[in-house]
């Protein structure tokens, strides 16, 4: 019998919570809720010494069906591809102009929130239109 996990995805950053907000804001998670004790994450930075304030981040699916986003700060800035990355479901099920449209959409809602497009790929006889954007720090992903 196979043994069936459930699975975190990480994301190492500069930022934890600003990435954590946009990926909220990408996926409709919610920013896990500070520590006990503390009716903010800001009021739990206050607690601690400056160089750990920030240290990480976690967004969670408020239905509790999809993985959590953990989002941690790490010293070293993103220098190449991602070798894993997010694929957002934004025109699952729509092919033509209608998923090209329903991706562009998307684009549109994420680029205010520090999203920036890399390639738009369109349609050809083997593939469907897909769209490879970056997250605020550089993290590529997918609206396909």
């Amino acid at each position: 019998m196979a043994v069936i996990r459930d699975v975190q995805v990480t994301f190492d950053c500069e930022s934890p919570r600003r990435v954590a907000r946009f990926w909220c804001e990408v996926m409709g998670y919610e920013l896990a809720a500070p520590p006990d004790g503390f009716s903010s994450w800001e009021e739990f930075d206050r607690t601690l010494p400056e160089a750990d304030r920030d240290s990480w981040a976690a967004a969670q699916d408020p239905t509790g069906n999809r993985p959590r986003l953990f989002f941690q700060r790490v010293p070293e800035t993103k220098v190449v591809k991602n070798r894993v990355h997010l694929d957002v479901r934004a025109g699952a099920g729509l092919v033509g102009e209608e998923r090209l449209a329903a991706l562009l959409a998307e684009e549109q809602r994420l680029i205010p929130l520090g999203a920036k497009r890399v390639l738009l790929q369109y349609a050809d006889d083997e593939n469907e239109s897909c769209l490879t954007m970056q997250d605020p720090e550089g993290n590529e992903f997918c609206l396909d």
